[in-house]
């Protein structure tokens, strides 16, 4: 009895177990067939028709030949909507790419409050963690969002380049969208002012290397312009602008057609600026140019609100009259006109006053003519000096004072014109004001055009004969960063920066070379500079480490205090890891001891293989200044 119990048990636990086989076996079988079936639904959905499907247990095979690997990637993650990723097995081929045309590659960096934001596709070649780690530096404490995609190809020419110089730019606006392209970077951004907006073109124009073809697109608000000006002339020079300013963009071109159904051929850059009496400038500026070009030539000049007419010399009176009559029933009530038709002069009397002032390429100002009384003398030897410099002025300016009263205004407003100029000369007659000079302010002329008419009125009459040369143009004469380090090479010359013994700080007689640097170097603005300091073997290697790192830190600091913009810096210190002579002699250690200035330029990459080019810590590979060094004593280690 007992026996046949336990038979009975043993039965019942082996029916069980085939059971739950069976039942195992099916439910397998089941998520088998419906795995597949619902990864070939997915992949049909997709029209991937050239994807199959094999299980095996929980196991989904993808096999097939993908077109591309961009096919690829897609069935995969086909696949992964509907069942664990990690079931699927990737058995895809892919279709021999030789004669395929790659994809085009484009990355956008988009950079605002949030951080940075990273969309496009990338060569798998390219090292995508260093690209990550470079914008890391290039803004800190940014949030970057990497939403990159990767392909299989080869990376096209100045790839490499074009990213550097993207990433290398990165900081330069808050807000911005950077487009690259193989050997091509656009920049959209805004910045505060005009002003800032050509600093910046500069300075991205100039960084850019000839392998990367740069489009900018840099918006600024617009400024405020006052007195709101706009004078145009036409006489036997033919027509033109010495100043124009426009509200809005449909105003500038009312003004500019206008301009040229009187006769102006050369392109004008009329400014868009905040400060218009009326929203009818554009057509009240129309209006004035079109009664120049009526009367046969003349000016007429806008100030505000205040409008002066100057018809030519021999303009009949009838037409004269007629449309200055139109001109003031046309234009807006906030205006206000004077008019003036030149009498033709009877005889010239000798000896016109004059009063002329200079200023010289060199900065030599010289002040001479009459002028009508000797506290006027006074003050303008005073302003002359205050705008120009002290050294710089000679005055030989004679009293007389039969001259107008208006005479010293007209001296003051042209010196203040004057002083705007980088070099020519203010002439005052009874009549006329005349400038005539070279700027490398492209907004010269406006601006004179501006103070003339705030300081001397609608009634009278001045002149403006200013050339605008690139060479003078500070923003365009910025040197390169390889100028740069070039020149600080020249500085240093046979000279050292030196420290007192054993200490990081520096010599009272390294100011003269830390001035010139300083100088430099603020011309030079937002370059990626290292500055490496070096010991010689005397001393224990960690000391000498940190001996020279902190020498190094004392030149930028020295630099700082120097107003000096030191964001862009990288201090290192490489104790005596890099001699440059042998340390068994003082010669030698005296020549190891030095300070060097070098740009941060990428480590060259290896014909096998294509990598990310870093542009902010890689190694220079190229020694650039001369040895500056630490202590002149013989005694003393490092």
């Amino acid at each position: 009895m007992r026996l046949s119990s336990v038979f009975t048990l043993l039965f019942t636990f082996a029916v069980a177990a085939m059971l739950s086989l069976g039942a195992a076996w099916v439910a397998a079988g089941s998520v088998e067939e419906s795995s597949e079936s619902a990864v070939r639904t997915e992949l049909d959905r997709d029209a991937l028709t050239w994807a199959d499907v094999d299980t095996n247990g929980l196991q989904v095979f993808l096999i097939g030949t993908a077109p591309t690997e961009a096919d690829r990637f897609q069935a995969l993650t086909a696949a992964g909507r509907v069942v664990d990723s990690a079931r699927v097995i990737d058995q895809i081929d892919i279709t021999d790419t030789d004669g395929i045309t790659p994809p085009r590659f484009s990355i956008e960096l988009l950079r605002n409050d949030n951080g940075v934001s990273m969309i496009g596709l990338l060569p798998a070649a390219t090292d995508r963690e260093q690209l990550v780690s470079d914008i890391s530096r290039a803004v800190p404490d940014a949030p970057i969002a990497d939403l990159l995609e990767v392909a299989d190809y080869p990376v096209p020419d100045h790839w490499e380049d074009a990213l550097d110089y993207a990433v290398s730019v990165l900081r330069v606006l808050d807000r911005s969208k950077i487009s690259i392209e193989a050997g091509s970077v656009t920049i959209k951004g805004a910045v505060a002012d005009e002003d800032t907006r050509r600093r910046v073109e500069a300075d991205l124009a100039r960084r850019a290397g000839d392998d990367v073809q740069l489009a900018l697109e840099i918006t600024a608000p617009r400024p405020v312009i006052s007195p709101f000006t706009l004078r145009f002339i036409k006489d036997a020079d033919g027509a033109r602008f010495d100043a124009c300013a426009a509200p809005t963009i449909e105003d500038r071109a009312a003004i500019l057609s206008a301009a040229a159904d009187a006769g102006l051929d050369d392109k004008v850059d009329c400014r868009l600026g905040l400060g218009t009496p009326t929203n009818d400038w554009g057509l009240a500026a129309a209006m004035g140019i079109s009664a120049v070009d009526t009367l046969g030539g003349g000016s007429i000049t806008f100030a505000d609100a205040d409008v002066a007419l100057f018809a030519l010399e021999g303009t009949e009176q009838a037409l004269f009259d007629r449309v200055v009559g139109e001109l003031e029933n046309d234009l807006p009530d906030v205006f206000v006109i004077k008019a003036t038709l030149p009498k033709p002069p009877s005889a010239e009397p000798e000896g016109i006053p004059e009063f002329t002032a200079t200023r010289s390429p060199e900065g030599d100002v010289q002040l001479r003519g009459r002028i009508n009384s000797e506290i006027a003398r006074q003050t303008a030897d005073s302003f002359a000096r205050a705008a120009f410099g002290s050294a710089t002025v000679r005055t030989t300016a004679r009293v007389d004072e039969t001259l107008p009263a208006t005479w010293s205004s007209r001296v003051l407003a042209g010196l203040e014109a004057l002083s705007r100029l980088s070099n020519g000369a203010v002439v005052v007659t009874p009549d006329a004001l005349r400038i005539t000079g070279n700027t490398g302010n492209q907004n010269a002329s406006s601006e004179i055009a501006g103070v003339l008419a705030d300081k001397l009125g609608e009634s009278e009459e001045f002149e403006i004969e200013v050339l605008y040369q690139e060479k003078l143009d500070p923003l365009l004469g910025i040197p390169t960063p390889e100028e740069c380090e070039a020149k600080i090479v020249e500085i240093i010359g046979e000279r050292k920066i030196t420290f007192e013994p054993g200490s990081a700080t520096l010599d009272a007689a390294t100011r003269d070379i830390m001035d010139e640097i300083a100088e430099l170097l603020q011309l030079c603005g937002d370059i990626p500079l290292v500055i490496a300091g070096h010991t010689d073997s005397q001393g224990r290697e960690v000391m000498n480490q940190q001996l020279s790192q902190d020498r190094a830190q004392a030149v930028v600091d020295a630099l700082r205090n120097r107003r000096v913009l030191t964001a862009s810096y990288e201090v290192k210190g490489y104790g005596e890891e890099q001699p440059i002579a042998s340390n068994d002699t003082e010669e030698g250690r005296e020549a190891n001891r030095r300070i060097e200035f070098k740009l941060r330029r990428p480590d060259p990459i290896p014909e096998t293989e294509t990598t990310l080019e870093s542009i902010e810590e890689s190694a220079p590979t190229d020694e650039t200044s001369e040895g500056e060094g630490a202590e002149d004593t013989s005694d003393e280690q490092n």
